[in-house]
Protein backbone atom coordinates (compact mmCIF):
# COMPACT_ATOMS: atom_id res chain seq x y z
CA UNK A 1 0.00 0.00 0.00
CA UNK A 2 1.65 3.67 -0.80
CA UNK A 3 1.93 6.32 1.17
CA UNK A 4 1.92 10.16 1.33
CA UNK A 5 1.62 11.97 -1.76
CA UNK A 6 3.75 15.17 -2.97
CA UNK A 7 1.80 17.68 -1.06
CA UNK A 8 -0.42 19.40 -3.92
CA UNK A 9 -0.08 23.22 -5.04
CA UNK A 10 -4.41 22.85 -4.73
CA UNK A 11 -7.03 20.30 -2.98
CA UNK A 12 -10.30 20.33 -3.92
CA UNK A 13 -12.39 17.79 -1.46
CA UNK A 14 -16.17 17.22 -2.25
CA UNK A 15 -18.57 16.17 -0.01
CA UNK A 16 -22.30 15.32 -0.18
CA UNK A 17 -23.20 16.89 3.10
CA UNK A 18 -21.53 19.35 5.90
CA UNK A 19 -19.01 17.61 7.90
CA UNK A 20 -18.57 14.60 5.43
CA UNK A 21 -15.42 15.80 4.29
CA UNK A 22 -14.11 16.57 7.72
CA UNK A 23 -14.85 12.81 8.52
CA UNK A 24 -13.15 11.37 5.10
CA UNK A 25 -10.15 13.63 4.91
CA UNK A 26 -10.23 16.55 7.50
CA UNK A 27 -6.54 15.67 8.62
CA UNK A 28 -5.19 15.23 5.49
CA UNK A 29 -6.16 18.60 4.57
CA UNK A 30 -4.99 20.00 7.63
CA UNK A 31 -1.61 18.61 6.77
CA UNK A 32 -1.39 19.81 3.25
CA UNK A 33 -2.57 23.28 4.28
CA UNK A 34 0.16 23.80 6.85
CA UNK A 35 2.43 23.02 3.89
CA UNK A 36 1.20 25.38 1.78
CA UNK A 37 -1.62 23.97 0.41
CA UNK A 38 -4.73 26.22 -1.21
CA UNK A 39 -7.50 23.94 0.18
CA UNK A 40 -11.01 24.47 -1.21
CA UNK A 41 -14.40 22.64 0.62
CA UNK A 42 -17.57 21.75 -1.97
CA UNK A 43 -20.69 20.18 -0.37
CA UNK A 44 -22.98 19.26 -2.85
CA UNK A 45 -26.09 19.20 -0.80
CA UNK A 46 -28.01 22.33 1.12
CA UNK A 47 -27.67 19.46 4.63
CA UNK A 48 -31.21 20.04 5.38
CA UNK A 49 -32.49 16.68 6.48
CA UNK A 50 -29.39 16.68 9.39
CA UNK A 51 -31.31 16.66 12.27
CA UNK A 52 -33.79 14.20 14.10
CA UNK A 53 -36.22 16.83 15.47
CA UNK A 54 -39.23 16.59 13.59
CA UNK A 55 -40.02 20.37 14.63
CA UNK A 56 -36.87 21.53 13.01
CA UNK A 57 -36.52 25.09 11.00
CA UNK A 58 -34.87 23.91 8.03
CA UNK A 59 -34.11 26.99 6.76
CA UNK A 60 -32.27 27.59 9.69
CA UNK A 61 -30.35 24.28 10.08
CA UNK A 62 -29.35 24.94 6.46
CA UNK A 63 -27.87 28.26 7.40
CA UNK A 64 -26.39 26.77 11.10
CA UNK A 65 -24.89 23.71 8.65
CA UNK A 66 -23.18 26.13 6.15
CA UNK A 67 -21.76 28.31 9.07
CA UNK A 68 -20.49 24.73 10.72
CA UNK A 69 -18.76 24.34 7.49
CA UNK A 70 -16.87 27.52 6.88
CA UNK A 71 -15.38 27.03 10.41
CA UNK A 72 -14.88 23.39 9.57
CA UNK A 73 -12.70 25.03 6.49
CA UNK A 74 -11.29 27.25 9.12
CA UNK A 75 -9.94 24.74 11.49
CA UNK A 76 -7.92 22.70 8.64
CA UNK A 77 -6.36 25.72 7.10
CA UNK A 78 -8.58 27.41 4.67
CA UNK A 79 -9.89 30.58 4.36
CA UNK A 80 -13.66 29.49 4.99
CA UNK A 81 -14.37 29.98 1.37
CA UNK A 82 -16.68 27.06 0.53
CA UNK A 83 -18.90 26.46 -2.44
CA UNK A 84 -21.93 24.84 -1.73
CA UNK A 85 -24.14 23.51 -4.65
CA UNK A 86 -27.43 23.46 -2.78
CA UNK A 87 -29.48 20.53 -3.69
CA UNK A 88 -31.93 19.46 -1.67
CA UNK A 89 -30.55 16.93 1.05
CA UNK A 90 -31.73 13.10 0.18
CA UNK A 91 -31.96 13.87 -3.19
CA UNK A 92 -28.98 14.20 -4.71
CA UNK A 93 -28.63 12.63 -8.48
CA UNK A 94 -25.19 12.12 -10.47
CA UNK A 95 -27.31 13.97 -13.32
CA UNK A 96 -26.46 16.35 -16.10
CA UNK A 97 -26.92 19.39 -14.63
CA UNK A 98 -25.04 18.45 -11.39
CA UNK A 99 -22.47 17.06 -13.37
CA UNK A 100 -22.12 20.78 -15.19
CA UNK A 101 -22.04 22.80 -12.10
CA UNK A 102 -19.17 20.69 -10.66
CA UNK A 103 -17.60 20.27 -13.88
CA UNK A 104 -17.52 24.24 -13.78
CA UNK A 105 -16.09 24.58 -10.05
CA UNK A 106 -13.04 22.26 -10.97
CA UNK A 107 -12.40 24.49 -14.26
CA UNK A 108 -12.66 27.23 -12.41
CA UNK A 109 -9.99 25.67 -9.24
CA UNK A 110 -7.97 23.84 -11.02
CA UNK A 111 -6.77 21.66 -8.38
CA UNK A 112 -3.89 19.10 -8.32
CA UNK A 113 -5.80 16.33 -6.30
CA UNK A 114 -9.28 15.90 -5.62
CA UNK A 115 -11.20 14.11 -2.83
CA UNK A 116 -14.06 12.73 -2.40
CA UNK A 117 -16.61 9.41 -1.54
CA UNK A 118 -16.09 6.18 -3.45
CA UNK A 119 -18.85 5.57 -5.09
CA UNK A 120 -18.06 1.74 -5.55
CA UNK A 121 -18.37 1.38 -1.95
CA UNK A 122 -20.62 -1.77 -1.39
CA UNK A 123 -23.67 -1.87 0.69
CA UNK A 124 -22.72 2.02 1.08
CA UNK A 125 -26.61 2.96 2.83
CA UNK A 126 -27.34 7.04 1.93
CA UNK A 127 -27.84 7.19 -1.80
CA UNK A 128 -26.50 11.20 -1.26
CA UNK A 129 -22.98 9.48 -0.66
CA UNK A 130 -23.16 7.48 -3.71
CA UNK A 131 -24.20 10.10 -6.07
CA UNK A 132 -21.52 12.76 -4.64
CA UNK A 133 -18.71 10.12 -5.50
CA UNK A 134 -20.02 9.21 -9.21
CA UNK A 135 -21.31 13.07 -9.80
CA UNK A 136 -17.49 13.45 -8.86
CA UNK A 137 -15.77 10.89 -11.31
CA UNK A 138 -18.38 12.14 -14.00
CA UNK A 139 -17.22 15.94 -13.54
CA UNK A 140 -13.49 14.85 -13.86
CA UNK A 141 -13.74 13.62 -16.99
CA UNK A 142 -15.87 16.41 -18.30
CA UNK A 143 -13.98 18.91 -16.73
CA UNK A 144 -10.71 17.50 -18.96
CA UNK A 145 -12.65 17.24 -22.41
CA UNK A 146 -12.75 20.65 -24.10
CA UNK A 147 -16.04 19.33 -26.16
CA UNK A 148 -17.91 18.99 -22.92
CA UNK A 149 -19.42 21.72 -21.80
CA UNK A 150 -17.82 23.82 -24.06
CA UNK A 151 -20.03 27.16 -23.17
CA UNK A 152 -17.97 27.12 -19.72
CA UNK A 153 -15.57 30.16 -19.55
CA UNK A 154 -12.94 28.51 -17.43
CA UNK A 155 -10.71 26.21 -19.80
CA UNK A 156 -10.19 22.34 -19.47
CA UNK A 157 -8.71 21.36 -16.35
CA UNK A 158 -7.03 17.56 -15.50
CA UNK A 159 -6.40 16.86 -11.66
CA UNK A 160 -3.62 14.53 -11.38
CA UNK A 161 -5.11 12.47 -8.30
CA UNK A 162 -7.98 11.25 -7.02
CA UNK A 163 -8.13 10.23 -3.76
CA UNK A 164 -11.95 8.11 -2.51
CA UNK A 165 -12.55 8.09 1.16
CA UNK A 166 -14.24 4.83 2.90
CA UNK A 167 -12.95 3.25 -0.03
CA UNK A 168 -14.07 0.24 -0.66
CA UNK A 169 -10.35 -1.76 -1.58
CA UNK A 170 -7.92 1.25 0.08
CA UNK A 171 -4.67 1.15 -1.30
CA UNK A 172 -3.20 4.70 -0.11
CA UNK A 173 -2.43 6.14 3.08
CA UNK A 174 -1.72 9.93 4.52
CA UNK A 175 0.35 9.59 7.51
CA UNK A 176 -1.68 12.19 9.76
CA UNK A 177 0.11 11.85 13.68
CA UNK A 178 0.67 15.79 13.94
CA UNK A 179 -3.36 16.47 12.64
CA UNK A 180 -5.46 14.30 14.72
CA UNK A 181 -6.18 17.24 17.18
CA UNK A 182 -6.89 19.16 13.94
CA UNK A 183 -9.28 16.66 12.55
CA UNK A 184 -11.50 16.29 15.62
CA UNK A 185 -11.56 20.24 16.41
CA UNK A 186 -12.95 20.43 13.02
CA UNK A 187 -15.50 17.60 13.29
CA UNK A 188 -16.80 19.27 16.90
CA UNK A 189 -17.69 22.46 14.49
CA UNK A 190 -20.55 20.52 13.30
CA UNK A 191 -22.50 21.33 16.47
CA UNK A 192 -25.89 20.46 15.26
CA UNK A 193 -24.43 16.98 14.37
CA UNK A 194 -23.64 16.12 17.75
CA UNK A 195 -27.08 13.99 18.62
CA UNK A 196 -27.82 12.46 14.51
CA UNK A 197 -23.98 11.78 13.31
CA UNK A 198 -21.78 11.62 16.71
CA UNK A 199 -23.71 10.23 19.13
CA UNK A 200 -23.26 13.22 21.39
CA UNK A 201 -26.04 14.33 23.35
CA UNK A 202 -25.58 18.19 23.96
CA UNK A 203 -26.66 17.77 28.06
CA UNK A 204 -24.59 14.74 28.64
CA UNK A 205 -21.69 14.08 30.69
CA UNK A 206 -18.10 14.51 29.36
CA UNK A 207 -18.03 10.68 28.71
CA UNK A 208 -20.05 10.97 25.08
CA UNK A 209 -17.56 13.42 23.23
CA UNK A 210 -15.03 11.38 24.88
CA UNK A 211 -15.80 7.96 23.15
CA UNK A 212 -16.43 10.08 20.00
CA UNK A 213 -13.07 11.28 20.00
CA UNK A 214 -11.49 7.76 20.94
CA UNK A 215 -13.87 6.45 18.02
CA UNK A 216 -12.21 8.89 15.42
CA UNK A 217 -8.84 8.53 16.76
CA UNK A 218 -9.01 4.56 16.93
CA UNK A 219 -9.56 4.23 13.45
CA UNK A 220 -6.87 6.52 12.31
CA UNK A 221 -4.56 4.32 14.27
CA UNK A 222 -6.24 1.03 12.93
CA UNK A 223 -5.24 2.08 9.08
CA UNK A 224 -2.43 3.45 10.18
CA UNK A 225 -1.45 0.15 11.67
CA UNK A 226 -1.74 -2.08 8.68
CA UNK A 227 1.55 -0.29 7.21
CA UNK A 228 3.42 -0.21 10.61
CA UNK A 229 2.56 3.79 10.73
CA UNK A 230 0.75 5.67 13.05
CA UNK A 231 -2.25 7.68 12.38
CA UNK A 232 -3.61 8.00 9.12
CA UNK A 233 -6.22 8.43 6.42
CA UNK A 234 -6.99 5.57 4.07
CA UNK A 235 -8.53 6.19 0.18
CA UNK A 236 -8.23 4.75 -3.07
CA UNK A 237 -5.94 6.47 -4.76
CA UNK A 238 -6.80 6.57 -8.58
CA UNK A 239 -3.71 8.71 -10.50
CA UNK A 240 -4.58 7.78 -14.46
CA UNK A 241 -7.19 10.51 -15.15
Amino acid sequence: MGSNLDTPGCALAVGAHPDDIEFGCGATLAKWASAGCRVRHLVCTDGAKGSWDPGQDLANLVHMRQEEQRAASRVLGGDGDVVFLGWPDGELEAGLDQRRQLCSWIRVIRPDVVLGHDPWKRYRLHPDHRSAGFLLTDAIVAARDPHVFPEQDAPPHRPSALLLWEADEADHLEEVDAFVEAKLDALLAHRSQFRSTMRIEESSSRDQLEGFRDRVVQRLADHGRSEGLGAAEAFKLMSDL
